[in-house]
């Protein structure tokens, strides 16, 4: 699914609940969404949704690699990363 396909199907949704939105109306408010959730996550390190599942900063430390090419060792420094843990109800949507 697309943004363009996001917005659509929340569109849709919303005007099947008589709720009146415009796609740019629609637009904006997925993005304050989403800018929402990335701010939560950055500053509190998790954001947890019921019934869809919780985002989590996660650390790699560093470590040693090789480098594809030429099969020379590599130091790949330490990083962070977002992980995502699906709840059991939407694991059980998924799997059906």
């Amino acid at each position: 699914m697309t943004k363009s396909d996001l917005i659509n199907a929340v569109n849709a949704a919303a005007a099947d609940k008589n709720i009146e939105l415009t796609k740019k109306d629609t637009r904006e408010l997925i993005d304050i969404l989403f800018e929402t959730m990335a701010g939560a996550i950055k500053d509190e390190e998790r954001f947890s949704y019921p019934n869809f599942g919780t985002f989590t900063v996660k650390h790699r430390k560093a470590r040693e690699g090789r480098n594809p090419r030429t099969g020379d060792k590599i130091k790949i420094p330490a990083s962070y990363s977002v992980g995502f843990k699906p709840s059991p109800s939407l694991k059980d949507l998924v799997n059906k």
